[in-house]
């Protein structure tokens, strides 16, 4: 198949989900997207086969358009789609292209479709990849966050969109250190520190240069990291002088860094991070927005694994819905197998009520787009 491209070093990582299907040089699916490497033998063995991945491409056109149903918008097998489509879209700011601006209004009404349909999905992505994102990654998941927050929170439809323009292309000037930082173990110096505090003028400065000219898009970016409390930067603005489209893309990004793994520092569970998430109400944020992303999330939001009484383990696939739920699909069966068939579980139900977070070493191996409900 002349559509497969062979598996960059790097690509993969132990513990952490595949984001896309493994073939082999004949174009036969070896590992399906969801499986966990366990082993550093495992991880060789994956490139010295020459395993090969698809080459992901830009989202058809048609995608644009809003689906007929959930079932016909999949986040699972679009995620590939995505990060391809803000890697170009990003290439193109750096070479100053002037289609830029279509091809972030392009992702930002995709990722708002997906939200809309199938938010469930989206916030799973978001966990089920929070071992170690990359940060093109971490941008998409900012940017579905901020389409949830936004609605939850009740800001003006007609302004979501910039919103998740702007969750999009804020961080632009950080991508080409942002992984590194992230690997660095050690106290950031001085210049790492100038670095990141000088990214939103840098990115406004890039994304003027081909040719955009937005002041709102440019305030939500050059506001981003203000706090209400005026402890913020780079002009140390305060309460109601912060857009709140700012302070959504802001908090998009503190949760999105909370559950994420640092060399520096280990990823926290949810529960820990909706602690926080909760005192940010007492000043740094309007309290109306860490309220709406604590209802957004629920205790255990898609994407988490949990252990029921019954000693199954589940991953939670929807948000509770009245008194029943949240609902979740059997992972490992009370004797530790692997369950390969759908089995829902309604943990509101005594018998399958959650006893525990369940926070593994390593991932178990998930066929998402299964689990869900997808069709295959």
């Amino acid at each position: 198949m002349t559509d497969l491209v062979r598996i960059a070093p790097g690509a993969l990582t132990i513990g952490r989900p595949l984001p896309w299907d493994v073939y082999d040089a004949d174009g036969n699916v070896l590992l399906c997207q969801g499986y966990v490497v366990q082993t550093d033998s495992q991880l060789e063995q994956l490139f010295e086969r020459g395993l090969f991945k698809p080459r992901t491409i830009e989202l058809p056109e048609e995608d644009n358009e809003a689906p007929g149903g959930e079932a016909e918008c999949n986040p699972f097998t679009s995620y590939p789609g995505y990060l391809h489509a803000l890697e170009k879209t990003l290439a193109t700011i750096a070479n100053g292209e002037p289609e830029a601006r279509k091809h972030i209004q392009d992702l930002a009404h995709t990722l708002e479709q997906a939200c809309k349909i199938a938010p469930d999905s989206c916030l799973a992505l978001i966990h089920l990849y929070s071992v170690g994102p990359t940060i093109h990654e971490q941008i998409i998941f900012y940017a579905i966050l901020c389409q949830l927050i936004a609605r939850q929170f009740g800001l003006d439809e007609q302004r979501i969109p910039l919103l998740t323009e702007a969750a999009l292309s804020a961080n632009l000037a950080l991508v080409p250190v942002a992984d590194k930082l992230n690997a660095f173990n050690k106290v950031l110096n001085k210049e790492q520190r100038g670095v990141i505090r000088k990214h939103p003028q840098r990115s406004i400065r890039a994304l003027k240069a081909v040719g955009i000219e937005n002041e709102l898009l440019f305030t939500i970016i050059a506001q981003h990291h203000e706090q209400a409390d005026g402890s913020g930067y780079p002009e140390g603005l305060s309460g109601a002088d912060i857009r709140p489209e700012a302070e959504i893309l802001a908090l998009a990004e503190r949760y999105v860094a909370m559950i994420t793994k640092r060399a520096y520092r280990k990823r926290m569970n949810v529960t820990a991070a909706r602690k926080l998430i909760a005192n940010l109400a007492d000043g740094s944020f309007r309290p109306a927005l860490p309220k709406a992303l604590l209802h957004i999330l629920g205790e255990y939001p898609p994407g988490t694994l949990v252990r029921l009484e019954n000693n199954e383990v589940c991953v939670i696939t929807g948000r509770p819905v009245r008194t029943l739920g949240p609902f979740a699909q059997v992972v490992l069966d009370s004797s530790g197998n692997s369950c390969d068939t759908r089995q829902e579980r309604d943990t509101s139900v005594p018998e399958f009520n959650i006893k525990a977070l369940e926070e593994p070493d390593i991932m178990p191996s998930m066929n998402f787009s299964r689990i869900w409900g997808f069709p295959d």
